[in-house]
């Protein structure tokens, strides 16, 4: 009797240290699962409280409690990493906040706390990841979720979409200064994902991001994995030629 031979990506990731952002829910923890089922180092970071459960439910997975926002969170994230499984390979910019408002209704305060968590966040990690990959001379991966809002504008987005054209932007010059030390960068613009992401201002969050099905061809919104799969897709040696890329992962959103 022959057994059935793992799939390919079943241990891909050993030996490799990953920092995920946003990881305590949604995206971000499926991520974290998957990364951790194919033999990676995880660090999770996230400002939730609910990030403390990782450890039970995936053993050996490192968590660190910090707000994106601040510079300092990012230093001591990768520093984490670095302590505690020699250095980083993978990192995956996960964290992010939305906004729904007219532009004429958009505060200043608004627009300053989305681009705080989706670009100056972002930039913070992508750094401090980008110095340390450098240091090891290994190279590297960093993946960024983004949205179908990176490349087209969405009414009531101005912040939001901003904030992702930002991050697309980024994704790009990250990926031209790391292609001769062999780090990749890539952003994944995905359409909508039935999470609880908007629970501090709905709390109907999954039903009414659901609703959203019929903007999509597919017919249906994003489930979590399916996010998740396409970014560690994107930081897996499978997408090894891949850098620079905004990959739409959004139904059939942006085709027309």
């Amino acid at each position: 009797m022959t057994s059935t031979p793992p799939p390919p990506e079943a241990a891909e990731f050993a030996g490799k240290t990953a920092l995920v952002t946003g990881a305590a829910r949604g995206v971000g923890k499926e991520t974290v699962a998957l990364l951790h089922e194919r033999g990676a180092r995880v660090v999770a970071l996230d400002v939730r409280p609910e990030l403390a459960s990782l450890r039970e439910e995936f053993p050996g997975v490192l968590t660190v409690t910090g707000d994106v926002t601040e510079e300092e969170t990012a230093t001591r994230a990768v520093q984490s990493a670095v302590d505690a499984f020699g250095g980083l390979d993978i990192l995956v910019n996960n964290a992010g906040r939305t906004l729904n408002k007219p532009v004429t209704r958009t505060t200043a305060e608004d627009w300053d706390s989305v681009m705080s968590v989706n670009a100056r966040g972002a930039f913070f990690f992508a750094r401090e990841a980008f110095r340390t990959m450098e240091e090891g001379g290994g190279g590297g991966a960093i993946v960024s979720t983004g949205s179908y809002a990176s490349t087209v504008g969405l009414p009531e987005g101005a912040a939001y979409s901003a904030s992702k054209g930002a991050l697309a932007q980024l994704t790009k010059v990250l990926a031209l200064e790391g292609g001769p030390l062999g780090i990749r960068a890539n952003l994944v613009a995905a359409g909508v994902v039935e999470t609880d992401f908007l629970d501090t201002f709905r709390p109907d969050s999954r039903a009414y991001l659901a609703s959203f099905a019929g903007a999509h061809p597919l017919g249906r919104v994003a489930q979590p994995r399916e996010i998740a799969e396409v970014l560690c897709f994107l930081v897996s040696p499978r997408s090894a030629f891949v850098t620079g890329a905004v990959l739409a992962a959004d139904g059939g959103f942006t085709a027309a």
